[in-house]
């Protein structure tokens, strides 16, 4: 499969879904999404895709709060470093594997940048 540049919606919500696909399956962080919150993803991936895109694209479809729900989690079920690092790394590894360009590149930076904020948010609740 030849890559691509993220440059739409469709890119974004390709993304989203095989990153999905491997991290539900993932036996550091799946059980978050399988037996913490039981994700509904016919909701969820919508909902991502707009972060997302609002993020990379700069279409402003996202409204949520990303952090609040990150911190309600924390209190179901806590979320380390090592949960992040795993995070970090089936993200990356999910665009490095469709993407090139630099909407890719600023797609890892921006969810490093995501993460370290949570993290240090989290560690500071």
């Amino acid at each position: 499969m030849q890559k691509r540049t993220i440059t739409n919606r469709s890119d974004i919500e390709f993304l989203v879904e095989r990153f999905y696909h491997r991290a539900l399956k993932n036996e550091v962080i799946g059980h978050f999404f399988n037996e913490v919150v039981k994700l509904d993803l016919e909701h969820h991936i919508p909902v991502i895709c707009d972060f997302w895109e609002t993020t990379l694209l700069g279409n402003r479809n996202y409204l949520g709060n990303p952090m609040d729900k990150h911190l309600s989690l924390n209190k179901k079920a806590n979320l380390t470093a090592h949960h992040f690092d795993e995070w970090l790394s089936l993200w990356n590894g999910t665009v490095d594997e469709h993407f090139v360009g630099k909407k890719a590149q600023e797609a890892k930076v921006r969810a490093n940048q995501i993460a370290k904020l949570m993290q240090f948010k989290i560690s500071n609740a």
